[in-house]
């Protein structure tokens, strides 16, 4: 028996063969637009790629360095990672601080002796309370929420000093397979906008460091100048060059090395002799005197390069100047016969 189609049925049909049996599709989700960051070609950027994954390096190295150690001095489980290594402008850097907050600031002694802005580093004040009330005897994990406006305490500012003291150790050990730094005495810097040794527009690299203290998480970031972080990349590439050279082949380097001294200047003295008189004999010389040298008037003389004896020749005149004609070596001696053999001891085996 054929199926009897409803009222409801036969409209759809209907419906569908005006449309002309088309349906219609799902609508597809809108597609999120990708979002770039803008560059600023007003300010181009001054520190290449390579230098950035340089940093990145040094700085994955420290943040395993300050990790282990932190485990012993904290007696909890510390951990850091690095989140971005960027530049910026150091306006930039600024403006994220608040009146309240503090960071330290350490000058560093090159090797070349230069005079360089110091490098900055700070903390927030979820983590560096926690370490100070681990270092105090506490758990470190019961911090009430801090307000904006919290300032540290005189005692709270002394162990915000020692603390950093050692993140700043960690930076020397970090850098210390590319470069041999040392530091000065660290600087606290309480009110960040009257800091000027920077100055507002001044390129720098930011380090972004996670830092995870027991239950306690926040940020540290590290801000080094531009024109420090150059002398330091430019003693690490000449530093570099030096290893490269040295790692060549030795003839090679003598005969680099000789051609850079080959052209240097060096006074020859023609030793005619030597004779021991009185002060009262040196007294009483006046023109027209003798002075015998007890040598005869046939004598070879004796040429000095830098004080010491190297050759021996006659003397004589060449286009009516005196010269000297170099007839062989004054210490030369006779080379040992190469056909011996020297005998060596063969090592007693040990019973």
């Amino acid at each position: 028996m054929a199926e009897v189609l409803s009222q409801s049925q036969i409209d759809a049909l209907m419906k569908e063969m005006r449309s002309g049996g088309k349906k219609k599709g799902k609508e597809k989700p809108a597609v999120e637009e990708k979002k770039y960051r803008k560059y600023d070609f007003h300010s181009p950027k001054k520190i290449t790629k390579d230098k950035i994954k340089l940093l990145k390096g040094i700085y994955d190295n420290y943040s395993r360095i300050a990790s282990s150690r932190l485990n012993g001095i904290l007696r909890v489980s510390c951990e850091l990672s690095v989140l971005t290594v960027e530049e910026q402008r150091f306006f930039e850097f600024n403006n994220m601080l608040s009146e309240n907050d503090i960071f330290i600031t350490q000058r560093l002694k090159l090797p070349n002796k230069s005079k360089q802005p110091p490098l900055l580093v700070h903390i927030d004040q979820a983590p560096i309370l926690s370490m100070m009330d681990r270092l105090l005897g506490g758990d470190g994990s019961e911090l009430k929420e801090i307000e904006s406006n919290y300032s540290y305490t005189d005692i709270e500012i002394e162990l915000y000093r020692k603390i950093m003291s050692y993140f700043l150790d960690f930076t020397l050990d970090a850098w210390a397979s590319y470069i041999h730094i040392e530091t000065e005495s660290i600087y606290l810097e309480e009110n960040p906008s009257l800091f000027q040794e920077i100055s507002l527009d001044e390129t720098i690299a930011i380090i972004m460091l996670d830092v995870v203290t027991g239950s306690t998480e926040g940020r540290i970031a590290i801000c080094i100048p531009r024109t420090l972080l150059i002398e330091m990349f430019n003693i690490i590439d000449s530093r570099k060059h030096a290893v490269d050279i040295s790692g060549s082949d030795t003839t090679d380097s003598r005969t680099a090395i000789m051609s850079k001294i080959r052209n240097s200047a060096l006074t020859v003295q023609a030793d005619l002799g030597r004779v021991e008189v009185s002060v009262q004999d040196i007294h009483d010389l006046h023109v027209g005197d003798i002075i015998d040298l007890e040598r005869p008037k046939d004598s070879e003389v004796y040429l000095r390069i830098g004080g010491e004896s190297w050759l021996q020749g006659r003397l004589g005149t060449y286009k009516k100047n005196a010269a000297v004609l170099i007839s062989g070596r004054p210490d030369a001696e006779k080379e040992p016969d190469r056909t011996v053999e020297e005998k060596t001891e063969e090592p007693v085996p040990a019973e």
